[in-house]
C-alpha cells in the first residue's frame, strides 16, 4: 500500500510517500480514503512531540474512511463509512488498523475529506468550550490563529454552543477573509489586539480566550479577559511556551486552563464516545457545518505537513489518499 513515510527526523523535507507492507494486528480494518494533518505531524517529523517514534514511520493520527473488516462486537461492520483516530501515527496509508471504541460512523452529508478534518480540531475545541471552558450561552469568545484548523473550528463550533459574539486574530489580511468565511463575527489583527478588543467590547473584554499559539501575546490575551473570564491553553504553535503572574488572575477572578484533550480522553476512558456524539448530532442535523479544509493529494504529504510548520495553512489540512 502507499504510505506517508518520515524517513529521518529532518522536517517535512524527510516525507517520502512510499510501498510499505499493509498492517496487521486485530481491531477494525479501515480502506483509507482521505487522512487529517495536524501540528503534531510536523513536531513528530523532528523528534520534537512527547512521543518519539523511530523512523521510518508512518504519519496521521486522524482518517475517513471505509471498513473493510471489523470485530464481531464492534460498533461497526464492513461497509460502515467511518472516522476513526490511530493515536498517533499510522494513518497517512492506504489502510489502517484502528482500535473498535476509536472508531465511529461518519454522517451521511460529510464528505470523507471532511470527515478527516474533524476528529483532532473539532473534538479538542468541543471539549474545551463545553467542559474546560465552562461556556455559557451569550459569551463571547476570542480565538488566536483564528485562520489555522483549531481556530476555524472554534470559529464554527462557538456559536452552535452558545457564544454570541467570535473575535477571531489572525495575522494577515488574507487569513482575516478565512476566519470571516468561517463565521467570525470580528476579526482583528495579531498586532495590536488587545487594544482592538477593549475598543470592540466597550472596554469590557472577552469571557473566553482559545490559545493554540502561545508566545507573547499571552499577557495580552489575560488582560483582555473581562472579569471571570478564562483563558484556555491548546498548545504553543508560536514556539514559546509562556508564563502567568498570577496576580493577575486574582485581580479579576480569572483563570488560566489547561485543554489536553488526548490526556483527557485516556483518563476518562467514555469521553471520546461522548464527545463524538454530541458532535455527530450537531453535524448529522445541519446545525454544524463540516469543516472545509485545504486538501493535498497524497503525493504532496511534505507539502501539507510543511505548511503547518510554517503556519501558511489555511484551515484544516488534509491528504486526499483515494480519489
Amino acid at each position: 500500500m502507499r504510505a506517508v513515510q518520515v524517513t529521518r527526523l529532518d522536517g517535512p523535507d524527510a516525507i517520502e510517500v512510499t510501498d510499505v507492507a499493509e498492517p496487521t494486528g486485530d481491531g477494525v480494518v479501515v480502506d483509507v480514503h482521505a487522512a487529517g494533518a495536524a501540528f503534531p505531524d510536523a513536531l513528530l517529523t523532528r523528534g520534537l512531540y512527547q512521543y518519539r517514534p523511530q523512523p521510518p514511520f508512518v504519519l496521521g493520527a486522524e482518517i475517513a474512511g471505509v471498513v473493510r473488516s471489523a470485530p464481531d462486537d464492534a460498533h461497526v461492520a464492513a461497509g460502515d463509512r467511518v472516522v476513526g483516530l490511530t493515536m498517533l501515527t499510522g494513518g497517512m496509508a492506504e489502510v489502517a488498523v484502528l482500535a473498535p471504541d476509536r472508531v465511529f460512523k461518519l454522517p451521511d452529508n460529510v464528505s470523507f475529506e471532511a470527515g478527516a478534518g474533524l476528529l483532532f480540531n473539532d473534538l479538542t475545541v468541543y471539549f474545551a468550550l463545553s467542559v474546560r471552558g465552562r461556556l455559557a450561552a451569550g459569551e463571547t469568545v476570542l480565538v488566536h490563529g483564528a485562520a489555522g484548523g483549531i481556530g476555524t473550528s472554534t470559529l464554527r463550533l462557538a456559536p452552535v454552543l452558545g457564544a454570541t459574539r467570535t473575535i477571531a486574530v489572525v495575522g494577515t489580511e488574507e487569513k482575516a477573509q478565512l476566519a470571516t468565511a468561517a463565521g467570525a463575527t470580528d476579526v482583528v489583527l495579531a498586532e495590536g489586539f488587545k487594544d482592538a478588543v477593549k475598543e470592540l467590547t466597550h472596554g469590557r473584554g472577552v469571557d473566553i480566550v482559545v490559545d493554540p499559539v502561545g508566545g507573547d501575546r499571552f499577557t495580552d490575551s489575560l488582560r483582555s479577559l473581562a472579569p471571570g473570564g478564562r483563558l484556555l491553553v491548546v498548545g504553543f504553535t508560536g514556539g514559546e511556551i509562556p508564563t502567568v503572574k498570577v496576580n493577575r488572575l486574582l485581580l479579576n477572578n480569572l483563570d488560566v486552563v489547561g485543554v489536553g484533550w488526548g490526556a483527557w480522553t485516556l483518563s476518562h476512558p467514555h469521553a471520546l464516545a461522548e464527545q463524538w456524539a454530541g458532535l455527530e448530532e450537531l453535524l448529522s442535523s445541519g446545525r454544524l457545518r463540516p469543516p472545509q479544509p485545504a486538501v493535498y493529494p497524497l503525493a504532496e504529504a511534505a507539502a501539507a505537513v510543511a505548511s503547518l510548520e510554517n503556519r501558511t495553512a489555511k484551515g484544516k489540512v488534509v491528504l486526499r489518499v483515494r480519489d
